[in-house]
């Protein structure tokens, strides 16, 4: 195992570029069940998470290829299995929109339930309701989703909540079903409309993605595509952050800006300087004093979940009293102790946290939790005073690509060395 090693004290200055998205990028992997013809992926990010997902394609049939530094085919002439096993899927919660697909293409999937990152329960009943919606035959038995549908047909599909992974799956599923689905209350996050355009490259017949009614008339089967992932809008926030945290000045070169409305606006109100360019880029450069704000994390387009803890680490440098209030998971400010441990002024409430500031951080042996705690230890790490240690960046990995790199080019003073056994 590694740790990484944080200085702090350096405003991060430079210009950075985006990795494609991951959240974005498994789903698409996936769709590649949904055909017996190559699908080309193109800005793939090198993360844990995608190589989970080629060794859980790979059992299943499909044959993947890095083509390029950033470039996958993957090849599903015949699917050869219908399992997505407990070992892979226990490791990467997305393993499970293997179901959609394999149940559209194969008629069965038996699929572990999922784990992932540990915060929240984050329940896979839309998903089943969804795919039962569409004629499927469903069991849960022994830990798994044992599905089973000679021939989907359209149906008419209401989601308690906009769920991003439940929306992905009945989407794909829909694709090759017999008649009309319609998905109401969907997601409306870009990594579906991304997935979405994929599908209609291959074929389907996909329309309002990006609103909260999705339509999708079956086809009878779907062709190889190519298709190029978008950048990755959860990294872009996590750097804009790090360079008002730091003082810095940052160029995010290929920044989505049109995804990231809700975090210009927080760093705006927050005191720093925010220029965007469309898809172009963002700057973000920060001189004065940091403001308290009010954040609430909400489905797209509200401000993200997965960018709440590195907005935590951020606020205890702003003047004043700060409230976050998290919608989206129940269990998800487990990077809050890691940062009272570092000086932090935190008080936590059910989903709602006060942060008091500005406290003065002061690096120390801190612990990662899951993925977006990783990110906010280490921009707390960025700001504190003294040297940071961060244990479990396995997290880390799996969603950031060559982060400590990109950090390194900014003129952050990180480095990787072996943890202790």
């Amino acid at each position: 195992m590694e740790k990484m090693i944080i200085h702090g004290g350096a405003p991060l200055k430079g210009r950075v570029v985006l990795s494609g998205s991951k959240n974005a990028a498994l789903p698409l992997m996936m769709a590649s069940l949904l055909t017996d013809e190559p699908v080309r992926i193109r800005n793939v990010p090198r993360l844990w998470d995608v190589r989970t997902a080629i060794d859980l394609l790979s059992g299943l049939g499909v044959v993947a290829k890095w083509t390029g530094e950033h470039q996958l085919s993957l090849h599903a002439v015949r699917v050869t299995g219908h399992e997505a096993p407990y070992q892979l899927v226990k490791t990467m919660r997305a393993s499970f929109f293997v179901l959609g697909p394999l149940l559209a293409r194969s008629g069965r999937a038996r699929v572990s339930t999922p784990g992932g990152c540990a915060i929240g329960a984050r329940p896979v009943n839309l998903h089943i309701s969804g795919i039962r919606a569409l004629g499927a035959r469903v069991q849960l038995r022994g830990g798994y989703v044992e599905a089973h549908a000679e021939h989907l047909k359209g149906a008419r599909i209401w989601l308690d909540n906009p769920s991003v992974g439940a929306t992905e799956n009945i989407m794909m599923a829909a694709t090759r079903a017999r008649g009309s689905t319609q998905i109401e209350n969907a997601a409306r996050e870009p990594e579906v409309q991304d997935l979405a355009k994929l599908l209609n490259a291959m074929g389907a017949q996909i329309r309002g993605a990006g609103t909260h009614v999705i339509e999708i008339d079956g086809v009878d089967r779907l062709h190889g595509a190519d298709h190029e992932t978008i950048p990755d809008r959860i990294e872009a926030g996590s750097m804009m952050i790090a360079a008002a945290i730091t003082g810095g000045d940052i160029e995010v070169a290929n920044a989505p800006t049109v995804h990231l409305d809700a975090v210009m606006v927080k760093l705006r109100e927050a005191g720093a300087e925010v220029s965007g360019n469309g898809s172009l880029g963002v700057r973000v450069r920060r001189e004065g004093t940091l403001k308290p704000v009010e954040v609430r994390t909400l489905p797209y387009p509200g401000f993200p979940t997965d960018l709440q803890a590195q907005m935590m680490a951020l606020l205890t440098q702003a003047s004043g009293t700060s409230v976050i209030t998290e919608t989206i998971f129940e269990n998800r400010f487990m990077h809050a102790p890691e940062l009272i441990r570092m000086g932090g002024d935190i008080l936590m409430k059910g989903p709602t946290a006060v942060v008091r500031g500005p406290t003065q951080l002061s690096g120390a042996p801190v612990m990662a939790t899951d993925l977006r705690a990783s990110m906010s230890l280490i921009l707390a790490g960025l700001a504190a005073e003294n040297t940071t240690e961060l244990s479990r960046i396995y997290h880390l990995d799996r969603g950031y690509e060559a982060l400590d790199a990109k950090l390194g080019q900014l003129g952050a003073r990180v480095e990787r060395v072996k943890d202790a056994p």
